[in-house]
């Protein structure tokens, strides 16, 4: 091979890996299939089934002229290989060339049969006739549309292969098809974990965990979602299920969670509130889910700094949306400071420290 067919090769190498694991410059600049084709691929936010049925279907048919573009593209770079003269070429190209033909015929009478009937027989189609009681894919490919118009989904990794998870569901994108399981009918095991000294995403170190989902029913094959440690704490609270650690496997947590560790375990300390008996206790008014239950109260008379000020609100968080807001007030590069610092009440703005954090009496931290 002289140097500008190993040119060319290279060339082409290179663009077909970045064409079918796309980096985050491509990514960026819009070199993908999904936004080079998004107006027949639809919009994924309204139609997220019929989105991923076409962007797969179209994935294939075009990853399978891979072959033959490249022979093409030979063909003209290099001429003195003569590749458009089929009948004097070496018979590892004849075989080349017969296959760079086929695989593209096969992939687009394939896609063609899976297009009839509205995409009636693509294999996502037929994964979502598993989970239906009555085998129409269409009413659950509705309610996996409803659901993930939501904006409290929770999501991680990249556009490819992505992981989702929303209230009844949890899938799973790959360049080819779409994992799709139901919350109710599933097993989620904690597989292995992986440990990087660099993250690609920043400097630091990271973990990332795999987690095994099984279901209950056999038509459905098992699959694995790969996800940062540091996501794992959302993704817990999307899930109705508990996920397996029969491995015991150690999972770090964020500077976040292991200052609300510490948070809940001073809190947990301190002087007890008792309410009022005409006053009721309604949701955090920072998360809406769980009730309030600590209480401002100036605990620390006798400490030098005597910043801290009396707070007259009513209680109106619970401890982890307090200590979230008690860690943004802090000065990032310095967490070693944050349980000895102060910070504004969120809704008063009266200045209060950890120790005037206190549980309501008979309330579950």
């Amino acid at each position: 091979m002289d140097s500008n067919a190993l040119f060319y090769s290279l060339i082409y190498i290179f663009i077909c890996v970045c064409f079918l694991a796309p980096p985050t410059e491509f990514v960026s600049s819009g070199l993908t299939i999904q936004n080079l084709l998004s107006n027949f691929l639809g919009s994924e936010d309204l139609n997220f089934i019929y989105y991923h049925i076409r962007r797969t279907s179209v994935t294939v048919v075009i990853h399978s002229f891979l072959l033959l573009g490249y022979y093409i593209g030979l063909a003209v770079c290099a001429p003195e290989l003569k590749l458009f003269y089929i009948n004097t070429l070496p018979t590892l190209w004849q075989i080349y060339l017969l296959v760079a033909v086929i695989v593209p015929i096969i992939a687009c009478i394939t896609a063609f049969y899976w297009s009839r009937k509205k995409w009636n027989y693509h294999p996502i189609a037929n994964e979502l006739r598993f989970l239906s009681s009555d085998g129409n894919w269409r009413s659950v490919a509705s309610a996996i549309d409803i659901e993930f118009r939501r904006i409290d989904k929770f999501t991680t990794g990249s556009f490819g292969r992505r992981v989702i998870v929303t209230d009844s569901w949890v899938m799973k994108t790959s360049t080819y098809y779409v994992h799709v399981a139901r919350q109710s009918d599933i097993h989620l095991t904690l597989s292995h974990s992986e440990e990087h000294a660099i993250s690609y995403e920043n400097n630091l170190t990271a973990q990332f965990l795999s987690i095994l989902v099984s279901g209950i029913n056999p038509n459905l094959k098992p699959f694995y979602i790969r996800l940062n440690a540091l996501e794992y704490g959302d993704l817990k609270e999307k899930l109705h299920l508990p996920v397996r650690n029969v491995r015991s496997i150690v999972i770090q947590q964020s500077l976040s969670d292991k200052f609300i560790e510490a948070f809940r375990q001073q809190v947990s300390e301190n002087a007890v509130y008792t309410l009022p008996s005409d006053m009721e206790v309604d949701n955090c008014i920072g998360c809406m889910l769980k009730l309030s239950n600590v209480k401002l109260r100036k605990q620390c008379d006798d400490l030098p700094n005597g910043e801290c000020q009396q707070c007259y609100c009513r209680p109106m968080w619970c401890l982890e949306c307090m200590g979230k807001w008690f860690a943004s007030r802090q000065n990032q590069q310095e967490p070693e400071t944050w349980l000895g610092s102060i910070s504004p009440c969120p809704t008063c703005r009266a200045k209060f420290c950890v120790l005037d954090v206190c549980p309501i009496m008979g309330s579950n931290l």
